[in-house]
């Protein structure tokens, strides 16, 4: 059965796309739950306008989102922990530190959009991506360095 996708579908595709799926998929799920509807002249016509629309709309959010591409692009995030020996700290730089950090900073980016494949866990200079506009990223600079401990005072020493 040809449908005509009125909503973003996970694993079936885009709002406008045209697609063949099964009839059960389309009657028991797509069109009773709104997200498609069944592909006639009529319906074609409007989803073009619909569409044309929606590129219009699209561009314009594309260029905001380039524009906050390039300010993250120069961000460096600074975190101090302490650590081993060894350079692996006590602890890790997780996606949600990072989301603060940036909030911090004056972004506002969702967590989940944190491309952080597992937290840091060493020291050292690190690119992290963040997804901001569909397939658009940008990368930020996560910078691990380690806590200095503190000096030991020279006053604790009695004077007679």
């Amino acid at each position: 059965m040809k449908i005509i996708l009125l909503e973003n579908v996970e694993k079936v595709g885009r709002k406008g796309d045209i697609l063949e799926v099964a009839p059960g998929f389309a009657r028991n799920y797509l069109i009773p739950r709104k997200l498609a509807m069944e592909v006639t002249p009529g319906n074609l016509k409007s989803v073009e306008m619909q569409q044309k629309a929606l590129r219009k709309k699209l561009e314009k959010e594309r260029l905001t989102y380039q524009e906050l591409i390039k300010k993250l692009n120069q961000v460096t995030l600074t975190f101090v922990r302490k650590s081993s020996e060894k350079d692996v700290i006590f602890g890790s730089v997780s996606a949600a530190d990072i989301q603060e950090e940036l909030a911090r900073q004056g972004f506002d980016i969702d967590r989940k959009k944190i491309a952080l494949d597992e937290p840091i866990k060493r020291l050292g200079t690190f690119s992290v991506p963040v997804k901001v506009y569909h397939e658009d990223r940008a990368e930020i600079k996560v910078v691990v360095v380690k806590e200095e401990a503190p000096a030991p005072d020279s006053q604790s020493e009695p004077t007679a």
